[in-house]
Formats: structure tokens, sequence, C-alpha cells
């Protein structure tokens, strides 16, 4: 039998990070998915879909992921169910993510929630991270690269 799940939606909160008794981490997350068809009014639908991580892998996204950050989960679905505060039976239904990706870098988020602020320098200060095509240090300025026969592994 197959349960596989994979999602890519944003988290619609901080994760939460607890411990169990025995000192495992667990983190718990809500994922929104955009469905891939619009409601007869043209709004866009989204599901809310409950995700859990253990260990390191909860530590992981507990740290490095926020409300708004593009996650893609990649799990099964989980069934439980327990007595409710009220006696009631209370039926659960969750992805359990073996694996968290991280589809955005670290400042995407709070870079959307700042977008249209004209304070340029802040936003290139917070991606100076990252390589720009224009400053490709591999660059030859155009000319042809020189390889030997010593440099090529065959």
């Amino acid at each position: 039998m197959i349960n596989r799940v994979v999602l890519v939606g944003r988290l619609t909160k901080d994760p939460e990070l607890k411990y169990t008794q025995g000192g495992v981490a667990v983190c718990r997350f809500t994922l929104a998915c955009n469905r891939s068809f619009k409601s007869q009014s043209g709004e866009q639908e989204a599901d809310f879909i409950n995700c859990v991580t253990w260990r390191k892998q909860a530590e992981n996204t507990a740290n490095f992921l926020r409300k708004g950050s593009l996650t893609g989960v990649e799990g099964r679905i989980q069934t439980s169910s327990f007595d409710g505060q009220d006696g009631k039976r209370v039926f659960m239904t969750e992805v359990v993510a073996d694996s968290v990706q991280f589809l955005e870098p670290r400042n995407a988020s709070a870079d959307r929630s700042s977008q249209g602020s004209p304070d340029r320098n802040a936003q290139q200060s917070q991606q100076q991270n990252y390589t720009r095509t224009d400053d490709d240090p591999f660059t030859t300025g155009g000319g042809p690269v020189e390889v030997t026969d010593d440099d090529l592994p065959f």
C-alpha cells in the first residue's frame, strides 16, 4: 500500500516546537495549499493542512521557517483519535513530514511584508549572500577558457 503526500504551500503561522517527556523534538505547523481551481465566485481557495515533524527536522523547521514561508513537504498521512476534555472522541488527520524543503531564502517572508519600501540599501544588504549573475566570479571577461590536459580528470 502507498501512503505518500507531497505539498507546497505557505505556513499560516510560526511553527510550534515542543519536546516530549523523553526529550524528542516535535514541531507542528499548518500549510496553506492553494487549490488548482477557483470557486464559482472566482476566488482562489486553499486547503489548510496540519503537519508534524520530529527530531532534527523539527528543530530546523522551527528555527528557519516563519509565518508565510514557502515550504515543500513530503511525508505520509496519519490519523489518530483521543478523548477530548468534554469526553467526546476527537479524530485528527495530519501529515507526518519526512522531508521539509525551504523553498525561498530565509528573509523572503520579511521582504514580502516590506515590499514597496523605498529603503533599497536595506534590501540589497539582505541579499548580499547571493551571487548576482552580473558579478559571476567565474567569468573570463569574454575570452576563451584555458584548459590543459593536466586539468582534465580523464
